[in-house]
Protein backbone atom coordinates (compact mmCIF):
# COMPACT_ATOMS: atom_id res chain seq x y z
CA UNK A 1 0.00 0.00 0.00
CA UNK A 2 1.44 3.37 -1.02
CA UNK A 3 2.04 6.03 1.62
CA UNK A 4 0.70 9.52 0.89
CA UNK A 5 3.74 11.80 0.54
CA UNK A 6 1.81 14.64 2.24
CA UNK A 7 2.30 12.68 5.47
CA UNK A 8 6.00 11.91 5.01
CA UNK A 9 8.88 13.77 6.64
CA UNK A 10 12.13 14.10 4.69
CA UNK A 11 15.37 14.81 6.53
CA UNK A 12 18.29 16.17 4.55
CA UNK A 13 16.04 18.14 2.23
CA UNK A 14 18.81 20.59 1.33
CA UNK A 15 21.15 17.83 0.12
CA UNK A 16 21.60 16.39 -3.36
CA UNK A 17 19.18 13.52 -2.83
CA UNK A 18 16.77 15.57 -0.74
CA UNK A 19 16.37 18.18 -3.46
CA UNK A 20 15.78 15.46 -6.06
CA UNK A 21 13.12 13.79 -3.92
CA UNK A 22 11.33 17.12 -3.48
CA UNK A 23 11.23 17.60 -7.25
CA UNK A 24 9.26 14.37 -7.46
CA UNK A 25 7.19 14.93 -4.33
CA UNK A 26 6.63 18.68 -3.95
CA UNK A 27 4.13 18.11 -1.13
CA UNK A 28 6.52 16.06 1.05
CA UNK A 29 7.26 17.59 4.46
CA UNK A 30 10.87 18.82 4.42
CA UNK A 31 11.56 20.84 7.57
CA UNK A 32 14.81 22.79 7.76
CA UNK A 33 17.74 21.78 9.93
CA UNK A 34 16.76 24.47 12.45
CA UNK A 35 13.23 23.05 12.68
CA UNK A 36 14.17 19.37 12.68
CA UNK A 37 17.72 18.82 13.92
CA UNK A 38 18.36 15.06 14.01
CA UNK A 39 20.81 15.58 16.88
CA UNK A 40 18.01 17.16 18.95
CA UNK A 41 15.39 14.58 19.94
CA UNK A 42 13.16 17.11 21.72
CA UNK A 43 13.01 19.39 18.67
CA UNK A 44 12.02 16.51 16.39
CA UNK A 45 9.47 15.28 18.91
CA UNK A 46 7.87 18.73 19.15
CA UNK A 47 7.74 19.16 15.37
CA UNK A 48 6.12 15.77 14.78
CA UNK A 49 3.56 16.44 17.52
CA UNK A 50 2.31 19.43 15.53
CA UNK A 51 2.01 17.63 12.17
CA UNK A 52 0.04 14.75 10.72
CA UNK A 53 2.73 12.29 9.66
CA UNK A 54 2.99 8.54 9.10
CA UNK A 55 6.53 7.99 7.79
CA UNK A 56 10.01 9.51 7.68
CA UNK A 57 12.65 9.23 4.96
CA UNK A 58 16.02 9.78 6.62
CA UNK A 59 18.41 11.22 4.03
CA UNK A 60 20.30 13.63 6.30
CA UNK A 61 23.89 12.48 6.78
CA UNK A 62 27.55 13.32 7.00
CA UNK A 63 28.52 12.06 3.56
CA UNK A 64 32.22 12.68 2.88
CA UNK A 65 34.53 9.64 3.30
CA UNK A 66 37.77 11.67 3.31
CA UNK A 67 36.41 14.25 5.76
CA UNK A 68 35.15 11.48 8.06
CA UNK A 69 38.74 10.36 8.48
CA UNK A 70 39.62 13.86 9.69
CA UNK A 71 36.42 14.52 11.67
CA UNK A 72 35.23 11.13 12.97
CA UNK A 73 33.23 12.61 15.85
CA UNK A 74 31.18 14.76 13.46
CA UNK A 75 30.42 11.68 11.35
CA UNK A 76 29.46 9.77 14.49
CA UNK A 77 27.20 12.55 15.77
CA UNK A 78 25.27 12.84 12.52
CA UNK A 79 25.21 9.28 11.22
CA UNK A 80 25.06 7.24 14.42
CA UNK A 81 23.67 9.43 17.20
CA UNK A 82 21.44 11.40 14.82
CA UNK A 83 20.02 8.25 13.27
CA UNK A 84 19.41 6.72 16.69
CA UNK A 85 17.45 9.85 17.60
CA UNK A 86 15.42 9.52 14.41
CA UNK A 87 14.58 5.90 15.24
CA UNK A 88 13.63 6.83 18.81
CA UNK A 89 11.26 9.57 17.69
CA UNK A 90 9.72 7.35 14.99
CA UNK A 91 9.16 4.65 17.58
CA UNK A 92 7.49 7.14 19.92
CA UNK A 93 5.10 8.33 17.21
CA UNK A 94 4.66 4.96 15.46
CA UNK A 95 6.15 6.17 12.15
CA UNK A 96 7.71 4.08 9.42
CA UNK A 97 11.38 5.03 9.00
CA UNK A 98 13.34 4.63 5.76
CA UNK A 99 17.09 4.97 6.24
CA UNK A 100 19.41 5.77 3.35
CA UNK A 101 22.58 3.75 3.81
CA UNK A 102 25.54 3.04 1.55
CA UNK A 103 27.18 0.28 -0.48
CA UNK A 104 30.36 1.08 1.47
CA UNK A 105 29.15 -1.05 4.41
CA UNK A 106 30.63 -4.01 2.52
CA UNK A 107 34.32 -4.93 2.38
CA UNK A 108 34.34 -4.37 -1.37
CA UNK A 109 36.49 -7.29 -2.47
CA UNK A 110 33.93 -9.34 -4.43
CA UNK A 111 30.96 -7.18 -5.48
CA UNK A 112 27.43 -8.34 -6.30
CA UNK A 113 26.53 -8.03 -2.62
CA UNK A 114 23.13 -9.29 -1.49
CA UNK A 115 21.18 -7.83 1.40
CA UNK A 116 22.24 -10.59 3.80
CA UNK A 117 25.96 -10.67 2.98
CA UNK A 118 28.55 -9.97 5.67
CA UNK A 119 29.18 -6.31 6.49
CA UNK A 120 32.76 -5.11 6.84
CA UNK A 121 33.26 -1.34 6.36
CA UNK A 122 36.68 -0.21 5.17
CA UNK A 123 36.62 3.46 6.19
CA UNK A 124 35.19 5.59 8.99
CA UNK A 125 32.38 7.03 6.88
CA UNK A 126 31.15 3.50 6.18
CA UNK A 127 31.42 2.56 9.85
CA UNK A 128 29.30 5.56 10.77
CA UNK A 129 26.62 4.58 8.26
CA UNK A 130 26.64 1.01 9.55
CA UNK A 131 26.19 2.42 13.04
CA UNK A 132 23.05 4.09 11.73
CA UNK A 133 21.89 0.78 10.29
CA UNK A 134 22.27 -0.82 13.72
CA UNK A 135 19.91 1.73 15.23
CA UNK A 136 17.34 1.24 12.46
CA UNK A 137 17.53 -2.56 12.85
CA UNK A 138 16.31 -2.15 16.43
CA UNK A 139 12.94 -0.89 15.13
CA UNK A 140 10.60 -3.24 13.33
CA UNK A 141 8.72 -0.60 11.34
CA UNK A 142 11.72 0.26 9.18
CA UNK A 143 13.47 -0.11 5.85
CA UNK A 144 17.20 0.23 5.16
CA UNK A 145 18.01 1.25 1.58
CA UNK A 146 21.64 0.67 0.58
CA UNK A 147 22.55 2.69 -2.47
CA UNK A 148 24.99 5.13 -4.05
CA UNK A 149 24.42 8.17 -6.26
CA UNK A 150 26.14 11.21 -7.75
CA UNK A 151 25.36 14.45 -9.54
CA UNK A 152 23.55 14.16 -12.93
CA UNK A 153 26.68 15.52 -14.59
CA UNK A 154 29.85 13.94 -13.22
CA UNK A 155 31.55 16.82 -11.35
CA UNK A 156 35.20 15.74 -11.23
CA UNK A 157 38.06 15.78 -13.69
CA UNK A 158 39.19 12.30 -12.64
CA UNK A 159 37.29 9.10 -11.82
CA UNK A 160 38.30 5.76 -10.38
CA UNK A 161 39.17 3.37 -13.17
CA UNK A 162 39.71 0.50 -10.69
CA UNK A 163 36.60 0.78 -8.53
CA UNK A 164 33.33 -0.98 -9.41
CA UNK A 165 29.94 0.23 -8.27
CA UNK A 166 26.16 0.18 -8.85
CA UNK A 167 26.08 3.96 -8.44
CA UNK A 168 24.11 6.14 -10.82
CA UNK A 169 22.86 9.68 -11.27
CA UNK A 170 20.77 11.00 -8.37
CA UNK A 171 17.75 11.54 -10.63
CA UNK A 172 17.77 7.83 -11.52
CA UNK A 173 18.38 6.63 -7.97
CA UNK A 174 15.84 8.99 -6.34
CA UNK A 175 12.98 7.52 -8.35
CA UNK A 176 14.07 3.99 -7.43
CA UNK A 177 14.31 4.89 -3.75
CA UNK A 178 10.79 6.32 -3.73
CA UNK A 179 9.48 3.14 -5.37
CA UNK A 180 10.38 1.24 -2.20
CA UNK A 181 10.27 3.99 0.44
CA UNK A 182 6.57 4.74 -0.10
CA UNK A 183 5.59 1.06 -0.24
CA UNK A 184 4.82 0.21 3.38
CA UNK A 185 4.81 -3.53 2.64
CA UNK A 186 8.60 -3.46 2.06
CA UNK A 187 10.73 -3.70 5.20
CA UNK A 188 14.12 -4.95 6.30
CA UNK A 189 16.94 -4.17 3.88
CA UNK A 190 16.89 -3.57 0.12
CA UNK A 191 19.57 -2.65 -2.41
CA UNK A 192 18.98 0.07 -4.99
CA UNK A 193 21.23 0.79 -7.96
CA UNK A 194 21.94 0.02 -11.59
CA UNK A 195 24.36 -2.17 -13.54
CA UNK A 196 27.92 -2.91 -12.32
CA UNK A 197 30.48 -0.51 -13.79
CA UNK A 198 33.64 1.40 -12.89
CA UNK A 199 33.27 4.92 -11.63
CA UNK A 200 35.01 6.10 -14.80
CA UNK A 201 32.48 4.22 -16.92
CA UNK A 202 29.74 5.93 -14.93
CA UNK A 203 31.33 9.33 -15.59
CA UNK A 204 31.36 8.64 -19.32
CA UNK A 205 27.76 7.40 -19.15
CA UNK A 206 26.83 10.74 -17.59
CA UNK A 207 28.51 12.69 -20.38
CA UNK A 208 32.01 13.30 -18.96
CA UNK A 209 33.80 11.86 -21.99
CA UNK A 210 37.14 13.55 -21.22
CA UNK A 211 37.42 12.22 -17.66
CA UNK A 212 40.91 11.10 -16.62
CA UNK A 213 41.88 7.94 -14.72
CA UNK A 214 42.17 7.96 -10.93
CA UNK A 215 43.42 4.91 -9.03
CA UNK A 216 42.35 3.89 -5.54
CA UNK A 217 45.86 3.96 -4.11
CA UNK A 218 46.24 7.60 -5.14
CA UNK A 219 43.84 8.91 -2.47
CA UNK A 220 44.23 9.30 1.29
CA UNK A 221 41.35 7.06 2.41
CA UNK A 222 40.52 3.40 1.83
CA UNK A 223 38.41 2.99 -1.32
CA UNK A 224 36.80 -0.46 -1.75
CA UNK A 225 37.51 -2.31 -4.99
CA UNK A 226 33.98 -3.52 -5.81
CA UNK A 227 30.83 -2.58 -3.88
CA UNK A 228 28.40 -3.40 -6.69
CA UNK A 229 25.02 -4.53 -5.38
CA UNK A 230 22.87 -7.54 -6.12
CA UNK A 231 19.53 -6.07 -7.20
CA UNK A 232 17.42 -9.25 -7.30
CA UNK A 233 15.20 -8.17 -4.40
CA UNK A 234 14.53 -4.74 -5.91
CA UNK A 235 13.78 -6.25 -9.34
CA UNK A 236 11.45 -8.78 -7.75
CA UNK A 237 9.53 -5.99 -6.03
CA UNK A 238 9.26 -4.04 -9.28
CA UNK A 239 8.05 -7.14 -11.16
CA UNK A 240 5.33 -7.71 -8.57
CA UNK A 241 4.22 -4.09 -8.85
CA UNK A 242 4.04 -4.25 -12.65
CA UNK A 243 1.85 -7.36 -12.49
CA UNK A 244 -0.54 -5.97 -9.88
Amino acid sequence: MAIDSKHVILTGGSGLLGKEIQKRLPDILAPSHDEFDIENFEAMDAWISKNDVSALIHAAAYTSPPKAEQEPMKAMSANIIGTANVVRVCHKHDLRVVYLSTDYVFKGDTGNYSEGDNLNPQNLYAWSKLGGECAVKMYEKSLIVRTSFCEPVFPYEKAFADQYTSRDSVDVIASMILDVALNETISGVIHVGTERKTVKELAVKLGKTDVEDLLRDEVSFNVPYDTSLNLDKFNSVKNKESKS
